[in-house]
């Protein structure tokens, strides 16, 4: 019986303390979020969810391209980063350059999907 609840209490303590871990989005590492966007996107879900979609998309598309357009397609990323610094905490202006940020790499599958022999 002790035992037992030894360990239920070991287990609370344990979901205790990785409630505390920062939230851990695709494209950096929360733990090490100083900028006020990248701490935003940490403590908003729906922002690390779209920081999690727009990655993985980036890095799905990235390798399908030719070294011209993969060129370009990092350019705009880091011009895109820029944008979404210049959010700052603002969560709105944030969800909204995600959006767009999103739907460009999707027309980028799209673009490749029409130029497919398939």
């Amino acid at each position: 019986m002790i035992r037992t609840a030894l360990r239920l209490m070991s287990f609370a303590a344990l979901l205790l303390i990785s409630a505390w871990q920062p939230a851990a989005a695709a494209s950096f590492d929360c733990s090490k979020a100083e900028a006020a966007d990248e701490k935003a996107i940490c403590a908003d879900h729906q922002l690390n969810d779209a920081d999690v979609e727009m990655a993985v998309l980036y890095t799905q598309l990235k390798p399908l391209l030719g070294m011209g357009a993969r060129g370009d397609m990092e350019d705009e990323q880091a011009a895109w980063l820029e944008r979404r610094a210049a959010c700052g905490a603002d969560r709105a202006c944030l969800g909204k350059v995600y959006q767009e940020r999103v739907q460009q790499l999707r027309g980028g599958f799209d673009a490749l999907a029409k130029r497919s022999p398939f």
